[in-house]
């Protein structure tokens, strides 16, 4: 008589060794668990994304804790030390000392011209930033679900104007907007006489960016919900008289948080990298609120004296940037593993 086969094994019943009566056989593999543990479990194994998530949870934690590091370092980010004590910089307003200034005091160096501190210049810079660009991120995306779930839902006119919409904003140059329309929004808010304050300027570039931004998502929502209302869920729930309300909430959403969740960890890096782009250029936050793209503006004015003073928030800025993408390539293969590098 022949054994049985590993595969045919693994399915016989365990027989209690005390009654003799058959116990359940044991769970193998992914049997049991849900969606979202099994995507957590495949994104442990995943070491360049826990790398990745490290990293980015290590700015957040920067941006959140600025103003408690700047007190605890005894400096900020505002004063001109350049300014007010001597021997820090020369006749020509840059740092006496070599790379910036670098020594036991000012960890990053001083800044040229007004001599501030760079690290805590560069902390707040990373807050501010990180602050624009995450609620940018949650008002794109929260525009994007309700476009574009509406559109795929009732179809019809609805959709072919949202449709049409959506088409001529992704036609649109996004930056070259962002450009134009910001100083014309200040300009109808505030007098050319006054100064622009801080958190007006920061509230029109978070509109701006939402009003250009919440296309694409909603673009790739409305296909997913055109897609999911021909499935028999939801046919069965129209049936049964379920209301549009409840279909959208217990039978589209939940099936549209993947490509939501991966969608928004790429949004993000974008939103960072176009708000330092708009501040480099001039439209945007300018000094002295501390921000990566002003930064990173005064740094390419000395980069030929010295390079320090663009070093530190340029390489900042990549390795953020790099970091969240990774996460958010990190997060697709974990919530699809079909998909593949």
């Amino acid at each position: 008589m022949t054994s049985p086969t590993p595969a045919a094994a693994a399915t016989l019943d365990v027989t209690d060794k005390t009654d003799g009566t058959p116990s359940a056989p044991m769970k193998q593999g992914s049997e049991g668990r849900s969606p979202g543990r099994l995507a957590w479990t495949r994104f442990k194994r995943d070491k360049t994304g826990v790398i990745a998530a490290c990293v980015v949870i290590f700015f957040f934690v920067i941006a959140l804790c600025a103003p408690l590091i700047a007190k605890l370092y005894g400096k900020d980010p505002y004063t001109t030390y350049g300014q007010e004590r001597p021997g820090l910089l020369n006749e020509f307003s840059l740092p006496i000392k070599p790379n910036g200034g670098i020594d036991g005091e000012f960890w990053f160096g001083v800044e040229p011209g007004l001599g501030r501190d760079v690290f805590t210049y560069l902390l707040y810079g990373i807050r501010n930033s990180l602050m624009i660009a995450t609620a940018t991120t949650l008002l794109v995306t929260f525009f994007g679900i309700v476009i574009g779930v509406t559109a795929g839902y009732l179809g019809g006119k609805t959709d072919y104007f949202i449709g049409r919409v959506i088409d001529i904003l992704l036609a649109f140059p996004s930056t070259l907007f962002f450009i134009a329309f910001w100083p014309v929004m200040i300009s109808i808010l505030v007098a050319p006489d006054e100064n622009t304050p801080v958190w007006l300027t920061v509230t029109s570039l978070i509109a701006v960016m939402t009003a250009f931004g919440w296309a694409s998502i909603a673009r790739l929502l409305r296909g997913e919900v055109l897609a999911l209302r021909e499935r028999e869920f939801v046919e069965a729930a129209k049936v049964t008289g379920a209301s549009p309300a409840r279909i959208i909430f217990k039978e589209l959403l939940p099936n549209l948080w993947t490509p939501i969740l991966i969608q928004s960890t790429l949004a993000l890096p974008a939103f960072v990298t176009a708000e330092a782009g708009l501040a480099f250029l001039g439209v945007g936050l300018s000094e002295p609120t501390p921000d990566w793209g002003v930064m990173i503006q005064n740094g390419s004015k000395y980069y030929q004296d010295d390079i320090t003073f663009m070093l530190f928030p340029g390489l900042a800025m990549v390795i953020f940037v790099v970091a969240f993408n990774l996460l958010g390539d990190s997060v697709r293969d974990a919530l699809d593993p079909k998909t593949k590098r």
